[in-house]
């Protein structure tokens, strides 16, 4: 396989994570719905950082420290879990919070730096999405790729995620489903963080098993 046949499947396998539902959709949904459009693309962004972050890492070889390193592996599954957990009960006790509302019937912009930051932190958060990482840049990239390769493909990446949760932040900040949070908001924002602690607790309750 040559260099820029591995790229676009790593690429496609990074694209195909990112679609699957998982705290980051979870974080950009939410935000896009019931912060505002500017906010949801703010997490979108810290997300796509995120995506740099891992794709440098797998560059560096150094997720073969993490597998090599159990103790490591685990405590990066339990520190995860512990965040994730963390984020949940953020959101389930301002569920009952009320939305101080701009005309127009949207929510004034939190923080853009913040909503980047709870992006970041929470794609970061994951070791999933890093093991996830790991394995397809051992699986597909070339065991000594081409210098440009360090330079051209984090930058591809990031514009995978960061597209895809931009994407996902329009589609959700949109006027009916921003209404139909408003509606139902208590009983989504608790689902939201039930799915986020969820994932949390199966982290730490997996921290001794291998694999993805």
């Amino acid at each position: 396989m040559t260099t820029s046949a591995a790229i676009s499947a790593i690429l496609l396998a990074i694209l195909l994570g990112a679609m699957i539902p998982g705290p980051s959709f979870v974080m950009v949904a939410r935000n896009a719905i019931g912060l505002s459009r500017a906010d949801g693309l703010a997490t979108a962004f810290g997300m796509g950082i995120g995506g740099i972050t891992f794709a440098g890492t797998a560059l560096a070889g150094l997720y073969t420290l993490l597998f090599a390193v159990e103790w490591l592996y685990i405590a990066l599954k339990v520190a995860g879990g512990v965040y994730l957990i963390y984020i949940a009960l953020r959101i389930w006790r301002g569920a009952s919070q009320p939305l101080s509302m701009q005309e127009g019937g949207t929510r004034a912009t939190a923080n853009a730096g913040r909503s980047f930051w709870l992006g970041l932190s929470t794609q970061l958060s994951n070791p999933k999405t890093a093991i996830w990482y790991g394995s397809i840049f051992a699986a597909l990239l070339p065991q000594h790729p081409p210098l440009w390769c360090y330079f051209v493909l984090p930058s591809l990446v990031f514009g995978v995620e960061f597209g895809w949760y931009a994407v996902v932040a329009v589609c959700f900040s949109s006027r009916r489903p921003r209404e139909l949070y408003l509606w139902a908001r208590v009983w989504i924002d608790r689902i939201a963080a039930t799915m986020v602690a969820a994932l949390g607790l199966r982290l730490i309750v997996a921290a001794g098993e291998r694999g993805i």
